[in-house]
Parts: structure tokens; sequence; C-alpha cells
């Protein structure tokens, strides 16, 4: 496997991290005195502020310094850019089409992208805590620990926090964005394959000799990354199944990577085929969270490798994997599977889903209880048993809303703006409306000397003129009259017999 892509050539050289942090300083400070200038004060204030630490630091690290060098091009941090610059174009493409705003998908799919990322280090954090043995060492992704049900859910919050500030709603752009997690899973999981994480349980001596040669990860040279010895699979297999330190390569494992690659590509050919159909907003959305659910909790069964965490209750195998797919199966019972019309065929399916659950149960059951084993769920089969249990459920919510009211339940909702043909036709109104109050302030000829009104502008009013369009008498406020017009019609009668 090839961790690094390969390197950038650049010539070994020492910098003094106090000249650094100095240089770096004397922007930050002149950077403030451009903003103080321009009047910008609380620009020219964090400028300040940025310029004070970096000169504190500069004290701080005077001593030290820092050796340039080759960089290296990390495969997973290459995939993980290609799967963010596919996602974009994706995303956003698809909110286009559903007739989302596009400026502001395109920022929302900034902050759930950072959101993702950030989700995804801290629940790798949160389940291998022992892992780390300084503050900094959690912030070094070099060395991997992203958890995608940690990303999902980092990204959920983000874009939540981010829609909600703008008024916007959050199903329809999340039914534009799932299609991108697939993708992101089928081209992040082939730079876990590169790299060697996440491997599965080591294969059976009938496997074909072609998915042994896949699951065979090799012992690295010395010098190949900063840390480590060999791939995670070599290291793993060295310490727990008794592999020679001086073989060339792992045991034979199952490449969980490229199952859950192929995992992200048939979701996303799932999901853009049933956007053909959709009846709700939120209806992609739903079908995602619940069918990666379902192929994340059967991949967990095959996995090996020791950083994925784990999560009480603890329970004999041939009871806790069953009972997570009799969840899945009672979801599908009372979500999914009313998207079936047919009420036999629907019937069937339902009846279906549970025969995986009762296959594994016999299949686990030990001849003695005794000699049973006792397992915990991973920390991803826990989140992905809660989401899909709450997918199934809320689907079947929104499913029966839709059937009731369709156009309603396609609906965007969106936030209303004011037409600009609107604001012209005020603004006309108004022009006119002031016309009329110059015409009424100012005498006429056939005003008498107490100022009654004309004959003519009585007729008018009898003769029931139309109301301006201005704000005081637009069309918007029912027809209603002015004050003015009101009271020259309520003169009009005694003007006509007077005449």
């Amino acid at each position: 496997m090839h961790p690094i892509l390969f390197r950038v050539p650049l010539p070994v050289w020492t910098v003094p991290l106090l000249w650094v942090f100095l240089i770096a300083a004397g922007i930050a400070f002149a950077g403030a005195i451009g903003l103080l200038i321009g009047k910008n004060k609380p620009g020219a204030a964090a400028a300040g502020v940025a310029g004070v630490v970096l000169a504190v630091l500069a004290s701080q690290f005077k001593e030290q310094t820092y050796t340039l060098g080759p960089i290296p091009i990390y495969s997973y941090g290459v995939m993980l850019g290609l799967s963010l610059v596919v996602g974009w174009y994706l995303t956003l493409g698809l909110a286009e089409r559903d007739g989302l705003p596009k400026e502001t998908m395109a920022n929302c799919y900034v902050v759930t992208a950072l959101a993702a990322v950030l989700g995804s280090r801290v629940l790798y954090i949160l389940t291998n805590l022992d892992e780390f043995d300084s503050f900094g060492a959690m912030f070094d992704i070099r060395r991997g620990g992203l958890v995608a049900y940690g990303g999902f859910l980092g990204g959920f919050l983000g874009s939540y926090l981010f829609l909600r500030s703008h008024r916007l709603p959050l199903l329809p752009w999340a039914d534009v964005a799932v299609p991108s997690l697939a993708s992101g899973l089928m081209i992040t999981r082939i730079g876990c394959y590169l790299f060697g994480c996440d491997f599965g349980r080591p294969l059976g001596e009938t496997a074909p000799a072609w998915l042994k040669k896949l699951g065979t990860f090799p012992h690295w040279a010395e010098g190949t990354l900063d840390h480590g010895s060999g791939s995670p699979a070599w290291v793993q297999h060295v310490k727990e199944r008794g592999l020679d330190p001086t073989s060339e390569a792992s045991l034979a494992v199952h490449p969980t990577q490229i199952y859950e690659s192929l995992v992200g590509a048939g979701l996303l050919a799932l999901l853009l085929l049933a956007r053909r159909r959709q009846k709700f907003r939120g209806e992609i959305f739903l079908l995602f969270t619940f069918s990666y659910g379902v192929c994340r909790y059967l991949l967990e069964l095959l996995r090996d490798d020791a950083e994925r965490g784990s999560i009480p209750p603890t329970l004999p195998e041939h009871v806790l994997l069953p009972a997570g797919l009799l969840v899945f199966a009672v979801g599908y019972t009372i979500g999914f599977s009313h998207v079936i019309r047919n009420d036999v065929a629907r019937k069937v399916t339902q009846a279906l889903a549970f025969v995986p659950a009762v296959a594994l149960y016999l299949a686990l059951k030990p001849e003695t209880f005794g000699a049973s084993t006792a397992l915990q769920y991973s920390t991803s089969q826990a989140v992905a048993l809660a989401t899909g249990l709450g997918a199934s459920i809320a689907f079947a919510v929104y499913y029966k809303a839709a059937l009731d009211h369709p156009e309603q339940a396609m609906a965007l909702h969106l936030p209303q703006s004011q037409p600009a043909a609107d604001d012209e036709g005020d603004d006309e109104g108004d022009e006119e409306d002031d016309e009329d109050d110059e015409e009424d302030d100012a005498p006429g000829d056939g005003d008498d000397e107490e100022g009654a009104p004309s004959e003519k502008r009585g007729a008018k009013a009898k003769a029931g003129d139309k109301p301006s369009r201005g704000k005081r008498g637009s069309a918007k406020d029912g027809g209603r009259a002015t004050a003015r017009e009101r009271g020259a019609a309520a003169e009009a009668p005694d003007t006509t017999g007077e005449a």
C-alpha cells in the first residue's frame, strides 16, 4: 500500500522560530496600523491582538528551530480533498435543480464540510483517549483518526445551525447533501485502503487468492512515516496474532475499506434513482441514514481494527448481534416497507426482513451457553442502530403525511422576498398620492369661498373613481379608498344639490 503518494522536493532548510514569529508579528502590527488609518477599529484591534500573541510566541520559541524538507503528500489527504471537490459540484448541482439558493447553499457546504471534519476527529478522540500522549497529538490527523459517523453527526449539526441562522429549512438541504456523503464514502475509503487503516478480520483458508492479495498489507520500510514501523494491520498482527516481526506483510484480511467504498457507490446510485420518485422533503436523507446504518452495522462485523471503540451492554454474541438486525427489521417494517404499494409484496418483504436476524442467531448459537463469547457494540454500530431506527420512525410519519398532502410535502418553504416589481408599483403609487395631495391642497377654480369641493371633483367621487395605487389605497389593502377620497365621496351629494 502507499500511505504517501509522493513527496514535494524542497531543500533542507533550518528555520529559527524566533524570526518566523517576529516577522508574522510585524505583519500583524502593520495590518493593524493600516486598518486604523482606514477607520476600521474592530479590525485594527483584532490585528493588534494577533500581533501581541505572535510576539509572545516568539519569546517562547526563541531557542527552537524547525527543519524544512521534502513535503509528503498523504494518500488519505488527497482522497479526502478529492471527495470534498466532488461533493461540492454534486451538492450544488442538485441544490440548483431543486430551486435552493445556490450562493447560500455554497456557504452551507463549506460550513458543513468543516463541521464534518471536526466531528469525525472529535468522535475518534472520544473513543481512543488512551492513544494520545499529549494534547497536541489530538490534532495530528496525519496519523489517521477520522470516524465517518462523527463526520455525519458533525456535518448535520453544522448544517442545522447555519440554516437556522438563515431561516432556511433543513430537510431540502439534507436531501441534496447526502449524495455527496455517499460519494465521499466511495472516495475516502480508497484513501483508507492505501493507508492501511480500517482493515478487517483475517480471511479463512478457503478465501480466493485475489481476495487474499487485496487484503494483505505490507511492512513499511523504516522512515516511510514519522511514526510507526509498519501498516496498522501488520503492527496489530505482530502484537496480537503472533505474526513474525520479520514478516514482510500482514495476515490476509477482509479489505473492508474496499467493501465500504463499494457500499458508497451503491448508495450514490440508490439515492440518485430515489430522487426521481421522491414524495416528500427529507426522504432522500432518511433513506441514506437507514441504508448506510444497515450496511455499516454489517461491515462492523468484519472489522478488526482496535480504534473503533465499544459501548455497553456486554452480551453473548449470538444474542447481541442478531438483536441489532432485529432493530433494523422492525425499522423497515414500520417505515420504508410502505413504499411498496402492493399489499402482498409488502408483507413478503416485511417477513423476509427478519430472516437475517434468525439466520445469524442460529449460526452463532453455541452448543452450550457457557461457551458463548461476550461482545459489545462498536461505537459505529451503536450510532447506526440509533440513527437507523430514528430514520424509520420519521419516514413513517412523513410518508403518511405526503400521501395526504402531496403538494405540501414537496414544498420548499423558503422565506418569501418582496418582488422588485411590487416595490416599483408602490413607489409609483406614492408619487400619484403626492400629486393628489398637491391637487387637493391647491385652490381650484370651482371652489367657493368656504373651501367646498368643486362640482367636478364631487362628480368623480360619486362615480366611484378607482383608488390610488399608493400605500394608503393600494390594491393590496383590498382597494380601500384614501381618507381624502372618502371625504370627497361623503361631500359629493351636497355639492351636486347646490349645482
